[in-house]
């Protein structure tokens, strides 16, 4: 199928506050990350946006500090990167600039080589301009990866693919909207307004 972009099990991984906020929107956040195989990183930017931001009724702080408590994802300090790459992402003209949870995310994986997982379009825009040679993914490679299609069979990872659609109104990447609505079933993508209007209708059609 090869929707994930994490084919290189040693691969570090670094994820930004939004893979955190679908994956505990998914309900089965732990389990996920237990099948992957590769190391899951995360700033303290990240972690520290997380703790402040409870207006999704979710608490995704408090998650992620159970994810790393139980040591499924592991902290890193901005203050310990020696490079700018951060600075030059949050110094600047607001359309030339991003916020600081995706900045340290990309630093990071800029810096240490690792994958970084990021949602949004601006950001991964701007990963494609100033770093060709990082590699970027988003939520959808981790809940897509054959390991957690095995761990959760089609039918719970279809449940926490459209709990994430639901509850986080995950952003699903173009190439990946068929498998989606495949996967999900008709009725279920029709009811997820992130999804596409296109899809969303092609969906009521086929029911």
């Amino acid at each position: 199928m090869g929707l994930s972009c994490l084919i290189d099990p040693t691969a570090p991984v670094v994820i930004d506050a939004s893979t955190v906020i679908n994956l505990n929107a998914t309900a089965c956040g732990p389990r996920i990350l237990k099948a992957i195989p590769n190391l899951f990183i995360v700033t303290d930017v990240v972690q520290r946006e997380l703790l402040e931001d409870r207006r999704n009724g979710r608490n995704d702080g408090r998650l992620v500090a159970e994810l790393v408590a139980s040591g499924l994802i592991s902290v890193a300090k901005l203050d310990d990167l020696t490079e700018s790459h951060f600075e030059d992402l949050v110094i600047g003209r607001g359309e030339a600039t991003l916020d600081d949870g995706e900045a340290a995310t990309i630093a990071y994986g800029v810096e240490k080589g690792a994958i970084a997982l990021i949602d949004e379009r601006k950001a991964t825009r701007m990963c494609g301009e100033r770093y060709p040679r990082l590699v970027v993914g988003n939520s959808l490679d981790v809940l897509a990866h054959s390991a957690v299609l095995t761990a959760l069979g089609d039918g719970g990872a279809a449940d926490a693919i459209f709990n994430a659609l639901r509850s986080a109104r995950m952003r699903v990447p173009p190439s990946a909207l068929q498998w989606v609505v495949n996967l999900i079933g008709p009725e279920r993508a029709a009811i997820c307004e992130c999804l596409p209007r296109a899809f969303r209708t092609k969906a009521i059609s086929a029911s």
